[in-house]
């Protein structure tokens, strides 16, 4: 107990030894309670209250001794399979990335808002893998006519609650680790579609009717950049090498990593002069890449079906195709595994398109018909030197 200045006592838990907090991995020696009773009670009630409070008080120093005898000796807590998984999966994606968020919105939808630890098995998480196979809503539930989300969105989900199951197995919410249990959901190798050079020389010699999103495309083509990190790309973040040349250092929205890009003389001059505007694309937002950029690339003549990530695309694959080796691509494009970069290099391997030319039916052609030449004069000439011998 502590005193109080006004005549009461707080309540505290003390721990000797102390214990870690298994989620935070804080070693704990006191904890306050949040309860207090009269120092010297006055009255009946007074004296009531301060008999109803220590009877709590001590229903709840039993409760936490036994859940720290349970946590040092391995003992699972029962009742931590009272608690509410979909309130613990929420807290983990307010974390990270919009995916996640996206997948939690599907399960608790699924689940209609209520999920306790004790309702997961392999039977109840099977069916929620069916709903995310078959479902047609989208996870800011809008209805997709005749169009379930795709394989490989229904993969990610899935992928993002087993990582949720595995966590609470780890921090012993769960008797099973149910996430083992469970089948993947195999993925379709995804197509990224992208530019040609020509197609990329076709919007660069046209104008768009609001010239920001022509300039941010273009940008995009040159630097490979999300659509993220050039709706915040600022002047300050553009930097300049000793021997002259660009370079954007920033930080990547998606990874929050610290990301240095170089830039060719084409994308600084792209867009100079600076202004005076924080932002170097001001004025620019998503909804533009919409109809605004849809309607330009078709007056391009471009019938392909592009948005603004697949300038991303066209920027990998055309330094492919141009010679440059995967490894400074993944490093441009500031991948984490090269194997995401391979995507990209499917079409465009040197090494592949070598092998393609080794096999040459009109080289073969020719070596043939030399090689029968070669024969027929060896075979005249072999005659007339017979002739000569007879006479």
């Amino acid at each position: 107990m502590r005193d109080r200045r006004n005549g009461t006592k707080s309540l505290f838990l003390d721990f000797w030894p102390g214990y870690r907090n298994p989620e935070t991995m804080e070693l704990i020696r006191r904890r306050s309670l949040g309860m207090y009773i009269y120092a010297n009670p006055i009255s009946t009630q007074q004296k009531k209250y301060n008999e109803a409070i220590l009877a709590k008080a001590e229903a709840i120093r039993c409760k936490v001794f036994i859940e720290v005898i349970n946590e040092k000796y391995d003992f699972f807590n029962q009742d931590r399979l009272k608690e509410d998984f979909l309130a613990y999966f929420k807290n983990i994606v307010n974390r990270n990335f919009a995916k996640c968020d996206a997948a939690y919105k599907h399960f608790s939808r699924f689940c209609h808002n209520k999920c306790t630890f004790e309702m997961l098995d392999t039977v109840f998480c099977n069916k929620y893998k069916e709903y995310l196979l078959d479902t047609k809503v989208s996870a800011r539930g809008k209805v997709m006519v005749n169009k379930p989300i795709s394989r490989n969105t229904a993969s990610a989900y899935w992928n993002i609650f087993k990582q949720v199951l595995t966590k609470a197995y780890r921090e012993r919410r769960l008797v099973d680790n149910i996430a083992s249990l469970l089948d993947n959901i195999p993925c379709t190798i995804p197509v990224k579609q992208s530019l040609s050079l020509e197609e990329v020389r076709k919007l660069y010699n046209s104008e768009c009717s609001v010239p920001v999103v022509r300039k941010a495309a273009i940008f995009s083509c040159l630097s490979g950049l999300r659509i993220s990190d050039i709706l915040n790309l600022k002047w300050e973040n553009i930097q300049t090498y000793a021997d002259g040349g660009h370079y954007l250092d920033f930080k990547c929205v998606k990874t929050q990593r610290q990301t240095q890009v170089p830039i060719g003389d084409d994308a600084y001059e792209l867009i100079q002069p600076q202004t005076t505007d924080k932002y170097i694309f001001s004025g620019f937002n998503r909804t533009m890449t919409y109809r605004v950029m849809q309607d330009w690339i078709k007056e391009c003549g471009i019938k392909k079906h592009i948005t603004f990530h697949c300038f991303r695309h066209t920027y990998a694959s055309l330094q492919l195709e141009l010679g440059t080796d995967i490894y400074t691509v993944q490093h441009l494009l500031n991948h984490k595994n090269v194997s995401t970069t391979q995507i990209y290099a499917s079409h465009a391997d040197p090494k592949t398109r070598e092998a393609a030319d080794r096999i040459r039916l009109t080289n073969v052609k020719m070596e043939m018909q030399e090689n029968e030449n070669i024969n027929v004069n060896a075979e005249t000439k072999r005659k007339k030197e017979k002739g000569k011998s007879k006479k």
